[in-house]
């Protein structure tokens, strides 16, 4: 049933512009707040203190926020503040995979799983598309756990032990096409997601892509077999979340031409949730929709990029999707620019809070407004939209300080939520508090470029262990897992 002005106006009371620099702004949750969506209490005894300061940092000065400057990596590849460590985890065409072959490059969104005996299990999509023959490393074609062997990507699952200390790797899905964020499931599986609409027969493909497959961590048996759930939709998917309580789905399309799309799948009546359920649906089932806002006023709105002020507050509705498998037109065209909203580079999720954290990476000339990345959390309650957080245009990428492209989240442990930064010039790992600061939490040195024209690959995949004590993320080309450690402590 559509929401109504008057709906929307009791939901929003007190909500919106009210939120801007309060504690309501970006809400403190678990690292792992869609599985249990009680505060993780333990995480919060980090260890607090300050980090010495000098004239590298790129935030104020005598600021409690965040952890001080980053200092310049004497290894080139990643800055961090004073106290704080990283490992590599696995390198593309460096480290090897149980089965011998080189790890698989373009790390992408990756989800952390609790092991046996303290480890850690991840699973990390490697972001690979086009001809297999020109990627250098794409993802082995494992006997049984291929979709279409011409295509390049998947998934893959690292063990890391207690100490943290890398143990193996393994193929949990191969021959998909640029597997992008994708997202965790609360009963402990990945959903890996296809930013790529290929049909069968172009570019040499044998099978359509643009499809979200599940894998699981803990049983390589279940991964046999690889089926696409066509009930989600066939488009440039990006990311997928699960409402731990309604049981509904909600995806990302990162897409333009024109901008792309929030999805909300609800499930058919009487199906619950579970391991391996997703694989038995049929490919119509339960209702794929598209999202519409509107503001205060009751004024259709077109584009995310509209709001231009933290706290703006939008009523949603839905509006469903005439063909989900996009057989003659893709998902977005289907839709007149007058019947759903719109928004560039919709990007990573997390779901915490009751919602949906959303990011839209950045809007240019394709958009009403530009913006260099926005937040948004998404109550499905009240059935309202809010901007958590906007970042200006970035005037000189190039330089370090400002922040632009956010791309993959997580909501962290510590306060507010950890960004990975996808834009131009230098590149981050950064935090926003619940106040809005933002603070630098690490910085890409792996120069690709040359020392006249560098060049900075994007991070990706940021995630925190289950413990709350690593945060894990990647350096997506040429593709690095790095595992981070130090002080740690909430930040407000």
């Amino acid at each position: 049933m559509p929401i109504t002005r008057r709906d929307f106006s009791k939901t929003s009371a007190g909500a919106g512009l009210t939120l801007v620099g309060t504690a309501g702004v970006l809400s403190t949750a678990s690292a792992y707040a869609y599985a249990d969506e009680s505060a993780n209490a333990s995480a919060e005894a980090a260890v607090s203190g300050d980090q010495p300061q000098d004239a590298r940092s790129s935030q104020a000065l005598g600021s409690r926020t965040g952890y001080g400057p980053l200092i310049d990596d004497p290894e080139g590849l990643v800055a961090l503040p004073a106290g704080f460590s990283y490992k590599v985890i696995n390198r593309a065409g460096v480290t090897k995979l149980d089965s011998g072959e080189f790890t698989p490059g373009s790390h992408d969104g990756t989800a952390t799983f609790p092991g046996t005996r303290g480890s850690t299990l991840l699973v990390t999509n490697h972001e690979i598309g086009g001809d297999r023959a020109e990627a250098d490393f794409p993802v082995p074609l494992t006997p049984g756990l291929v979709y279409d062997p011409a295509a390049p990507g998947g998934c893959t699952v690292v063990e890391v032990s207690k100490h943290g200390e890398y143990v193996a790797e393994w193929v949990g899905i191969a021959g998909t096409q640029e597997n992008c964020a994708g997202g965790r499931t609360p009963w402990g599986t990945w959903l890996t997601c296809e930013e790529d609409t290929t049909r069968a027969g172009e570019d040499g493909m044998t099978k359509d892509h643009g499809y979200v497959f599940e894998v699981d961590p803990y049983d390589r048996r279940a991964n046999q077999d690889p089926k696409p759930i066509k009930a989600l939709g066939r488009y440039d998917h990006e990311a997928v979340v699960v409402d731990t309580k309604r049981g509904h789905m909600y995806l990302t399309e990162d897409a333009d031409e024109p901008n792309g799309l929030l999805f909300r799948w609800t499930p058919p009546k009487g199906f619950r949730h579970g391991r391996g359920k997703l694989r038995g649906l049929s490919d119509t089932a339960g209702v794929l929709e598209a999202f519409k806002c509107f503001d205060s006023k009751g004024a259709f709105v077109d584009d995310l990029s509209r709001a231009t002020k933290a706290g703006t507050v939008y009523g949603v509705d839905w509006v469903t999707v005439p063909d989900r498998d996009a057989r003659t037109v893709s998902v977005r065209e289907q839709f007149t620019d007058t019947q759903v909203t719109r928004a560039r580079k919709l990007e990573g999720m997390w779901w915490a809070d009751g919602g949906a954290y959303i990011v839209s990476s950045y809007a240019r000339e394709e958009s009403p407004k530009q913006h260099d990345g926005q937040v948004w959390f998404y109550d499905p309650a009240r059935r309202k939209l809010t901007l958590k957080l906007i970042l200006d245009v970035n005037q000189d990428p190039s330089k370090d300080g400002a922040f632009d492209g956010p791309d993959n989240i997580t909501v962290s442990p510590y306060g507010g939520v950890i960004l990975a930064e996808d834009g131009d010039g230098v590149q981050h790992l950064f935090g926003a508090t619940d106040s809005g600061r933002t603070y630098p939490i690490a910085r890409n040195e792996l120069n690709e470029g040359t020392a006249e024209e560098p060049e900075y690959s994007e991070f990706a995949g940021v995630v925190f262990s289950p413990d709350g004590k690593t945060l894990y993320a990647s350096i997506q080309n040429p593709g690095v897992l790095l595992a981070i450690t130090g002080p740690w402590r909430h930040q407000r």
